[in-house]
């Protein structure tokens, strides 16, 4: 660098120092700054300091004018930032506790809200670094990034009752947290226990509170959803926001991704709610809109969800209350039910006929049969059973269809043998054999499409039952999750880290089933013998696909589709060989070949078609 080059430097960093010292703040432009950030502080350490002097103490506190200028310099910002609400600006938190025979509440004065809720009869699983099950309390609205707030806008500012303290009025079950306003208004908020109950009675007052006219006062009310389940897989799936309009039917956000929901109508009820707990708000006078949000975490994050609910509620003039009811507890139907306006849909046993038979059909059913036999393991047996015998009609037809099917073997060989050569000519015959001897070549499958409705009922059925949550049997100690019979060391793709004792019995089962009625299907089979292996080939593939994915599902349903199969086969075995008469099927065959017979509109053109197809191939035959 060169004499002209450092003296240009220097005269640079002359000129940023001077521009640096003329711009600097002044000595009271320094001290108004930090006056003003450490103003709320210096108020609340005078109070703290005040209330360290006890009544009887014979000093004398002398406030000097200086003093007595800051006082009034932190009263003044305090009114400048929270309005008629300064007096509540400053205090101390106070946690007081609440409880009847199934709660225990925790509240907080800073903000008169619930901080804490201990459901006394419940307790959630966790595993050790061992995987180990360990049982701890199970706590609900506990999380510290929880929100309950009112905003109040109100000249031109924001305020929020969770930065102010309220002073709490306990009496027996019942609490009030109440703040008093500058002008002479106060905002009130009243908490009452219900014995027995996991219902809270709650409402809020506001008056003379001066509000913009055209501002709704707001709730905003965030959750963050801890993890209580053992399978948070499916914890993650069911739990969302659930929530009922005052006109339509019970809706709800996604339960698998993030959603955001704008309702522009009135809301009855708003509920957030895990797989098997929700904390609902139940209206007297409908919310005026709301936005509902979902935010899904990733399996590693400490939570499963954030649920937000920004919920409007009417502005009337400034005076004003609200009544709600408050429930803290089980996703349980009974208790649900009873609170009203259809919040038991918030248990996800599905929509539509699968709902509908959840609700009305399988839960009562088991229900009953669990108060009979006292065990939940033996009630879904007594369920596999009853639903069996229920459908045994339909299982009847479909195997009685199959053994007129067997009975027509030694004259569909004949028709191998003859057209051996020739596959459609083959499929051609066959399908008139059919209809001479009065043969439904699908209604072995058709009375199983009539159970469909039955099976995915109950796939929504065991994950969403509380009845079902931490139950034992036999092996499994919790029939809502999956049992973990065999503990791998590590997580396997597609397996998880364990494996289901139910879920191999099931497999084997439907494996030992498939290759029984495998017998029958290649007796009977007249399609191309390349398609007929590829069709073997997936009837066994199909259990082993039914194992990944069974294996992390609840406990109850793979235990009762293991039931079920081991009835199924049962049933067939016996009804095969004791109740059918195979000798009157045959009797029944000849007889309707005599009939007269009419053919329908639909196998006519069924062997209209296949006659075309099959003179095109002999055309094209000739041409080669």
């Amino acid at each position: 660098m060169d004499r002209k080059q450092m003296l240009g430097f220097g005269l640079i960093m002359v000129l940023l120092a001077a521009w640096l010292y003329m711009n600097q703040p002044s000595e009271a432009e320094r001290a108004e700054i930090e006056r003003r950030r450490d103003s709320i502080a210096n108020v609340e350490a005078q109070n703290n300091q005040d209330a360290t002097i006890q009544p009887n103490e014979s000093a004398t506190i002398q406030n000097t004018p200086a003093d007595s200028a800051q006082n009034a310099q932190n009263t003044a910002l305090l009114s400048q930032t929270f309005g008629v609400f300064a007096p509540a600006a400053t205090g101390e938190k106070e946690i007081i506790t609440v409880e009847n025979e199934e709660l225990k509440v925790l509240f907080s004065s800073k903000g008169g809200r619930i901080v804490d809720v201990l459901l006394k009869n419940y307790q959630k699983v966790i595993e050790d670094e061992n995987k180990k099950e360990v049982k701890v309390p199970l706590r609900l609205l506990e999380d510290n990034k929880d929100r309950f707030e009112y905003i109040f806008h109100s000249n031109n500012l924001e305020i929020s009752s969770q930065d102010l303290y309220f002073s709490p009025t306990v009496d027996g079950s019942s609490i009030t947290f109440r703040i008093n306003t500058s002008n002479g208004g106060y905002l009130e908020q009243t908490y009452a226990l219900q014995p027995n109950s996991f219902q809270i009675d709650y409402s809020i007052t506001w008056n003379n509170i001066p509000t913009s006219s055209n501002e709704d006062i707001t709730l905003n009310w965030l959750t963050y959803l801890d993890r209580l389940e053992k399978n948070t897989t499916f914890e993650k799936t069911y739990s969302t926001i659930h929530y009922k309009s005052s006109d339509s039917r019970p809706s709800y956000t996604s339960y698998t991704g993030d959603d955001e929901e704008e309702i522009e109508s009135s809301l009855k009820w708003v509920s957030h709610s895990n797989q098997f707990f929700n904390t609902t708000l139940l209206t007297d006078q409908p919310f005026s809109s709301g936005n509902l949000t979902v935010q899904n975490y990733d399996e590693g994050h400490a939570d499963l969800k954030k649920l937000q609910s920004v919920l409007a509620l009417p502005n009337n003039s400034g005076s004003s209350t609200f009544n709600m009811k408050m429930y803290v507890g089980p996703n349980d139907y009974d208790n649900l039910k009873n609170l009203g306006h259809e919040l038991e849909d918030i248990i996800p046993f599905g929509w539509s006929i699968f709902g509908t038979i959840n609700r009305r059909v399988i839960r009562p059913l088991f229900n009953f049969l669990d108060g009979l036999v006292g065990s939940k393991g033996l009630a879904i047996l007594a369920l596999t059973l009853l639903v069996k015998a229920a459908l045994y009609p339909i299982t009847y037809k479909m195997l009685y269809s199959q053994a007129k099917t067997q009975a027509l073997k030694p004259r569909m060989d004949q028709l191998k043998e003859k057209f051996k050569n020739d596959q459609k000519k083959q499929q051609m015959e066959t399908m008139k054999l059919y209809q001479e001897y009065g043969v439904n070549p699908v209604g072995g499958c058709l009375p199983m499409l009539l159970q469909m409705p039955i099976w995915f009922a109950l796939y929504r059925f065991f994950p969403a039952a509380i009845e079902f949550r931490q139950a034992s049997f036999w092996w499994a100690t919790d029939l809502s999750s999956y049992d973990s019979f065999f503990i791998l060391p590590a997580d396997i793709p597609f397996l998880g880290g364990h494996i289901s004792l139910f879920t191999i019995l099931y497999t084997i089962s439907m494996i030992g089933y498939t290759y029984y009625n495998s017998k029958m299907m290649e007796s009977t089979a007249t399609g191309n013998a390349e398609m007929m292996k590829m069709m073997k080939i997936m009837q066994y593939a199909m259990p082993v696909m039914f194992f990944f994915f069974f294996n992390t599902y609840a406990a109850g349903l793979t235990a009762y589709l293991f039931f079920s199969n081991l009835t199924t086969i049962a049933q067939t075995v016996i009804t095969k060989n004791v109740v059918i008469n195979h000798d009157k099927i045959n009797e029944e065959l000849e007889a309707y070949k005599k009939k007269p017979k009419k053919t329908s509109k639909f196998r006519q053109r069924l062997e209209d078609a296949m006659k075309e197809q099959q003179k095109q191939q002999e055309l094209k035959k000739k041409k080669k």
